[in-house]
């Protein structure tokens, strides 16, 4: 690989940066989130995680972060990140992999939780199921998306849309 394209993938992702920073909304949306999921904690709720693909690597280092430690030392939190592959190809193969998730909040989930599901297109019909599940059981949603108003914005409590 070049240095130019070093470079520009750089500056790519500099520029991404720079129109969060300059997007009040959601900057707010995510002090939201933040608080949420503090509240969350302070319930003694627990918080889970999702995604498709890469998304699904997010959610798993999310809940890594939250469980092990981010920044500093302090207890562990309970984050638990739905990725496990023999729960998601058993479920698949019995129920269809659009079920993975909403079973598994199914099986583990109470009212208070919070999902953090992570979907770019907004679409997925596994999101979708897993964050309509939540949204009927009172378990807190957030989702990040990258699709403003999108399907799964409607069973979100906060949408960080980037």
């Amino acid at each position: 690989m070049s240095i130019d394209k070093i470079i520009n993938a750089m500056e790519e992702s500099k520029i991404g940066i720079d129109k969060i920073l300059k997007n009040d909304v959601l900057i707010r949306d995510i002090q939201k989130a933040s608080e949420l999921i503090e509240k969350t904690i302070t319930n003694e709720s627990r918080i889970f995680s999702c995604g498709n693909g890469g998304s699904m690597c997010d959610a798993m280092h999310f809940a890594e972060e939250l469980s092990g430690r981010f920044r500093e030392n302090r207890r562990g939190l309970p984050a638990i990140s739905i990725s496990d592959p023999s729960y998601l190809t058993c479920v698949a193969n019995d129920f269809g992999f659009e079920n993975v998730f909403s079973r598994f909040m199914e099986a583990n989930s109470q009212k208070g939780d919070l999902l953090l599901a992570i979907s770019t297109s907004g679409r997925s019909r596994n999101i979708l199921k897993v964050c309509e599940y939540c949204s009927n059981n009172d378990i807190f949603v957030i989702t990040l998306t990258g699709r403003e108003n999108s399907e799964v914005s409607n069973f979100s409590d906060i949408d960080i849309c980037t």
